[in-house]
């Protein structure tokens, strides 16, 4: 039975595959970085309101007109200076999953090259491979996950049509700084290349005020940037799969198109004035709070690991917290390892080498998850304390 050559070049997903087992283990879910806690009420309320007002049938293909204004304003509050036209620079997609697929079908062409920075979450290699595009890797430097601006360069060729940041990181908690972002946009322009950017962390940074830094914003990058984000994280609705892109008009226009194809549109009664809507326009406020509650998480899982015997970076954004596991694992199995914890501790993990082109790289690497209950951590907590 023959499968496309696309499809075998790449594994199902380590992540979901890491829930299912924890499912199977009655473990602690540290492994898939969705939370444990309720969104937020009038994300809830507004999204009952929608249903029960018949709002049950296709939104406008590309968003409802009402979501995508409230987009637009949002940016406009969050970074300012930074105008976006809701008519012609917006599409609403099923979560940033299908934003990145789709804006690399719409905008790359087969036999050109993606810059991915490595580690990578684990989809974008499988959407360049998807698009026909070549993936080209360049390395995070540990601990801090810099860029060497050498290897940088040495990567762009006029062959490259679109690097991806994922900023803040996953799985690394990296933020970019304004220096790498000015780097980026100066090989960009040289080599007119495109950046995608995955900000669906831009909220959860504790580098304080200012910390995340959207490319769009960088000069020379807004008239070749898509920014790609979503509901998911920021509002813990990561089962809506309500996404968007933010782009110039043209590319706009050629990532509708597709959008339209794959899935036509996203849930109706979770944009307009339901849940989407909703979330755009929550307070100032809201967005500290979470902070101080994920760097209040982030502190007692850090400590835990910690105490446990594993080596790490805190890190400076994002939900995860990447380990080395020499001082348990020396032979360096980073599956093995993860399963074993899985099945003898009760805690699900996701093996490092997921995150990376060539497996051996993450060998002495696992990831965890933070974005759950403080009693849920407490308890992580205590089954992480029996590996001391």
């Amino acid at each position: 039975m023959r499968v496309s050559a696309k499809a075998g070049t790449f594994t199902e997903s380590v992540i979901r595959e890491m829930t299912r087992l924890c499912l199977a283990h009655d473990g602690i879910n540290l492994a898939q970085g969705f939370p444990d806690f309720p969104c937020p009420a009038e994300l809830k309320e507004a999204a009952k309101a929608a249903i029960d007002a018949d709002d049950n049938q296709y939104a406008i293909t590309w968003g409802a007109k009402a979501f995508r204004h409230a987009i637009a304003a949002k940016v406009a509050r969050t970074y300012p200076g930074w105008t976006v036209d809701p008519e012609t620079e917006i599409c609403v997609t099923c979560g940033s999953t299908e934003a990145m697929i789709a804006t690399m079908l719409a905008l790359v062409d087969p036999g050109e090259e993606v810059l991915l920075f490595e580690p990578f979450y684990e989809n974008y290699g499988p959407d360049a491979i998807l698009s026909g595009a070549r993936p080209r890797f360049v390395p995070l430097h540990g601990p801090d996950w810099s860029i060497d601006e050498a290897q940088l360069r040495a990567a762009f060729s006029d062959r490259v049509r679109a690097v991806v940041i994922n900023t803040p990181h996953n799985p690394t908690g990296k933020v970019f700084t304004r220096a790498e972002l000015e780097l980026i946009a100066e090989l960009c322009q040289r080599h007119d290349a495109l950046v995608l950017t995955d900000e669906i962390y831009e909220h959860i940074q504790y580098l304080g005020p200012g910390g995340h830094i959207p490319p769009a914003t960088v000069p020379g990058l807004a008239d070749r940037t898509v920014t790609i984000n979503a509901l998911s994280k920021t509002y813990a609705v990561t089962g809506w799969r309500v996404g968007w892109t933010i782009a110039p008009p043209a590319y706009t226009a050629a990532i509708r198109k597709v959008h339209d194809f794959l899935t036509v549109g996203a849930a109706a009664p979770l944009q307009a004035q339901a849940g989407g809507a909703a979330a755009m326009a929550l307070s100032p406020s809201y967005y500290d709070n979470i902070v101080t509650d994920y760097l209040e998480r982030r502190d007692l899982l850090c400590g835990a690991l910690a105490a446990a015997g594993f080596h790490f970076r805190p890190p400076d954004g994002a939900y995860y917290v990447m380990c080395d596991t020499r001082s348990f694992d020396p032979d360096g199995d980073d599956v093995a390892f993860a399963r074993r914890l899985l099945k003898t501790v009760g805690v699900a993990s996701v093996p490092g080498s997921s995150f990376f082109n060539e497996p051996a790289y993450g060998r002495h690497i696992i990831r965890f998850a933070f974005p759950k209950r403080l009693d849920t951590l407490r308890a992580a907590a205590q089954r992480l304390a029996t590996l001391a």
